[in-house]
């Protein structure tokens, strides 16, 4: 295999793994900038695989292959919904935003395998879909020498969809009122109070697009990476997806940039067998290797980038 050949393979695969971390990262920067950490995107991504499968497996018939794509509707709505927990949580009852969290991340995977094992006569992982995502070319594009066939050449839409949300966030968050509003609430609530912005509503509006961006991440990770729903079917993406959002420094484009890089460690410890000299690194290696750069990344990066400064903080109306 030619040097031409392992990009042509690796790429496309980096890009595949890393869409479902960038739907999830951009979530918790939709969050952050609010002032909620939103530790909890583990737990939404376990909601939102097990509702893009059940859901896939159960409308099928009806729905045909169009079925993927209401999944991922559905899980985004039930994602949404589920981080109205955190929110509650969080904003109305000054809780621990950390703690709540990892409680939300201990919730969603009980809750789905419970009702895993009630649908599913008592195993614990459902049966594999048949509907899944097709893969494409991208008309002309497809075909421009090199790059053609590295980024645009048998890919998935959800993968050009991250993109586009990526791209969305930004101009939402940086070019538009709304994304001001939000930034303001996370920076200086009392500044942003003062000058009419509803804290509380802004904050509740922002969880609730992390919770739908998470559940969209976990219904595609499910829909294209494993095809069914198991206890181990995510297994610290959404940690992944926090991991890139601080990589990015809070920054939707940067937040994907760092999706990408772990979707790179992902696509090697999965697919590292078939490329040569990757494939003489011990398995073990290659298995925890996304872990050990999310680790890196954090410990490389956390003291030089700058959270919104109001982040985990509750706020109180008339209080300083």
């Amino acid at each position: 295999m030619s040097f031409l050949e392992v990009l042509y393979f690796i790429v496309p695969s980096a890009i595949f793994y890393a869409a479902p971390l960038i739907f999830a990262a951009i979530g918790g920067v939709f969050s952050e900038r609010s002032g909620v950490v939103n530790i909890g995107i583990e737990g939404i991504m376990v909601i939102g695989a097990f509702v893009g499968i059940v859901f896939n497996l159960f409308t099928y018939e009806a729905l045909g292959g169009f079925t993927p794509w209401v999944a991922l509707l559905v899980a985004m709505v039930v994602g949404a919904l589920f981080s109205l927990l955190l929110a509650v949580a969080a904003i109305a009852f000054r809780a621990d935003q950390t703690v709540t969290g990892v409680a939300l991340n201990l919730l969603g995977i009980a809750v789905a395998l419970f009702l895993v094992k009630m649908i599913f006569d008592g195993r614990g992982q459902t049966d594999f879909i048949s509907a899944r995502f097709p893969r494409f070319d991208v008309p002309l594009l497809a075909d421009i020498p090199f790059f053609g066939p590295l980024l645009f050449h048998n890919i998935y839409g959800t993968s050009i969809l991250a993109f586009v949300v990526a791209f969305l966030a930004w101009f939402v968050i940086f070019k538009t009122p709304f994304g001001l509003r939000l930034r303001a609430v996370g920076e200086h609530p009392m500044a942003a109070d003062t000058m009419g912005v509803n804290v509380t509503k802004m904050r509740y509006i922002a969880v609730m697009i992390s919770g739908a961006l998470a559940g969209i991440g976990g219904a595609v990770y499910s829909q294209t990476i494993t095809n069914d729903f198991s206890h181990a079917t995510i297994n610290g993406q959404g940690f992944m997806a926090i991991a890139a959002m601080i990589f990015g420094k809070w920054h939707p484009i940067g937040a994907m940039g760092a999706a990408l890089f772990f979707g790179l460690a992902q696509a090697l410890s999965i697919a590292g067998s078939t490329i040569p000299y990757v494939r003489d690194i011990p398995p073990v290696f290659l298995t925890i290797l996304p872990y050990v750069l999310t680790i890196l990344a954090l410990a490389g990066f956390i003291g030089k980038a700058t959270a919104p400064k109001a982040t985990g903080q509750p706020y109180i109306k008339g209080k300083r």
